[in-house]
């Protein structure tokens, strides 16, 4: 597969690549693309060394199968469209384009059918909302999402390298508070992104919106709290879900141990610490949340590989008829 990479140097941009390796993709040619500051710099793929280009619109004179995005809105809403003229597939990892009406917004292992014949731009969806829904898919299915109250603890390493960085220089005394409203070291920050008129941060509303529009059901109730909260790299998750039908805690514990990108664990629970080069979306603490018509359960994934990178090359492969 001839395949492009916009925003390479990036945190996602690098373990997209890391992928491509991990997955055994059939890689015919990879292009890397990046900002003119960073055009230029080399990366590897496998023991190729590859030099970085500089992002300009002669990229798209080329032919490529895949293009995969991860350069954030204003790039992707610039040069995503164009992109399409060179490929069959444009995969972006930003929010430009997840609330269009006519563009998928896609985890494969729920709504990968949307991706048969399609041609034209896929949006990747938010991190936090990729690791709920495997669950949330699954428990839906069974007894029929009726609402979900989320409270996220998310790692820096959502808000990229300069996240990484910010909170390594607190710890080591800095007084810079980078892109957050607040010092992030030994503390917690309960907004991510811009505050909107209802009283929801952005990332919030990611969460509402993304979830009703990957599951198929606007009806869902969706209340979130996104927290930032000292961590290098794992998005955790606290959720409580209402539904339909009652609940049979076997069944549900069952159907999450055979699902596809999940790890569930019955009697143990997952930390950030222990997802390592974990590519699943991890459920613990199992239980009903109230009453026999409620569950609650712990969720962890790291927001860097199944949050960003490793959903859009999974799309990638779902489209050309692969198997991550």
């Amino acid at each position: 597969m001839k395949i492009a990479i916009v925003g390479a140097t990036g945190e996602v941009g690098r373990m997209m690549i890391r992928n491509l390796v991990e997955f055994e993709v059939p890689v015919s040619q990879l292009d890397l693309y990046a900002s003119k500051r960073s055009a230029g710099s080399t990366l590897y793929y496998m023991d190729s060394a590859i030099q970085v280009m500089e992002l300009t619109a002669a990229a798209w004179d080329k032919s490529y199968d895949y293009i995969l995005f991860s350069a954030g809105s204003g790039i992707a809403k610039a040069q995503a469209p164009e992109a399409t003229k060179a490929c069959q597939l444009v995969i972006d990892n930003s929010s430009a384009f997840r609330k269009d009406e006519g563009i998928p917004l896609v985890v494969p292992e729920i709504n990968g059918s949307l991706l048969k014949g399609y041609k034209g731009i896929v949006a990747n969806p938010n991190c936090s909302t990729i690791q709920m829904v495997l669950p949330l898919a699954v428990l839906d299915k069974l007894f029929g999402l009726r609402k979900v109250v989320v409270s996220t603890y998310q790692s820096v390493s959502g808000s990229g390298h300069k996240g990484l960085a910010t909170l390594q220089a607190q710890r080591e005394g800095s007084d810079d508070l980078g892109d957050y409203p607040a010092v992030i070291d030994l503390n917690l920050i309960p907004q991510i992104g811009a505050w909107l008129d209802d009283g929801y941060c952005a990332e919030e509303e990611k969460m509402h919106s993304e979830t009703c529009k990957i599951l198929a059901n606007e009806k869902i109730h969706v209340c979130a709290t996104t927290v930032r909260v000292p961590v290098m790299y794992g998005h955790s998750i606290s959720v409580y879900a209402e539904f339909e039908q009652k609940v049979v805690l076997a069944l549900a514990e069952e159907k999450l141990s055979q699902a596809e990108a999940i790890s569930f664990s019955a009697n143990t629970f997952t930390t950030p610490l222990d997802l390592g080069s974990s590519n699943e979306s991890h459920v613990s603490r199992l239980r009903h949340g109230g009453d026999d018509y409620s569950l609650a359960f712990w969720n962890v994934a790291h927001n860097i590989r199944l949050g960003a990178a490793t959903n859009a090359v999974r799309i990638m492969l779902k489209h050309a008829g692969y198997e991550a």
